[in-house]
């Protein structure tokens, strides 16, 4: 079952984005509370980023309030990004840099110096295994390690609140593993709500499924909830998404 015993630190509050007549999301209402880890579903196009996008700040809602750990986007953001990690899908990296430099880079940005700076460099590079490419040219490594190095500099500044945006897109099984394992140690300590397109992915990690289709919310429960009756995931999803 999902965790709902902390407060809410990721509250949607009829969120709406339109361009033109073209309606990318509509009236989206929910909240992710403290401790929660929270698969966030639908079809391409459906959606998905556009809603993460209002939810971090990166796009101004038509309609609605996005508030992180209680900071509404809109009108707060610099105290709500504080307090949040956003990892959007295919996250741009500069590629002449390498690890260690771009972890320096964002952490100055940050506000870290001097050991508490070089201890925290220090501990991501560990949870997030980065110590064999730590000097390589981000350009060099492979898919599953830049995706790291995203994860790396979204944990950088400890956020409470991490909003992630098909964090195993592209990435092999072996890789796959990897990050749900690092996702599932982060959930223990943070708010997560993440997209996937992996239906194992969600009973893996998640407590509790959001599905969107057409720019609506069209479920909000539990796993459990989601799958009884004995009904698979990709079932529930033809179900739940389906023209």
């Amino acid at each position: 079952m999902s965790k709902q015993h902390g407060p809410a630190m990721i509250e949607a509050r009829g969120l709406s984005k339109y361009y033109g007549d073209f309606a990318a999301v509509r009236g989206i209402t929910f909240e992710v509370h403290q401790g929660e880890v929270v698969a966030f579903l639908g079809p391409n196009g459906a959606g998905k980023s556009t809603t993460m996008k209002l939810l971090t700040g990166y796009l101004a809602p038509t309609e609605g309030v996005a508030c992180v750990a209680g900071h509404d986007m809109s009108t707060d953001r610099l105290a709500g990004s504080k307090r949040l990690g956003y990892l959007p899908e295919n996250g741009p990296l500069y590629s002449d840099m390498t690890p260690r430099s771009l972890l320096s880079f964002f952490a100055d940005a940050r506000g870290l110096s001097g050991a508490k700076k070089r201890d925290r460099i220090e501990a991501i590079v560990d949870l997030c295994a980065l110590g064999s490419v730590i000097g390589k040219p981000i350009g060099k490594l492979s898919r599953g390690y830049r995706q790291r190095v995203g994860m790396a500099q979204v944990l950088l500044h400890e956020p409470d609140v991490l909003i992630l945006d098909e964090p195993t897109a592209g990435l092999d099984p072996n890789q796959i593993h990897e990050v749900r394992e690092t996702i599932r140690k982060l959930g223990e300590s943070k708010t997560i709500l993440l997209s996937t397109h992996i239906l194992q992915e969600v009973e893996a990690m998640a407590g509790r499924a959001l599905f969107i289709n057409e720019g609506r919310l069209v479920f909000d429960g539990s796993i459990s909830q989601l799958t009884q009756g004995g009904k698979r995931l990709d079932q529930r999803f033809r179900e739940l998404t389906a023209a």
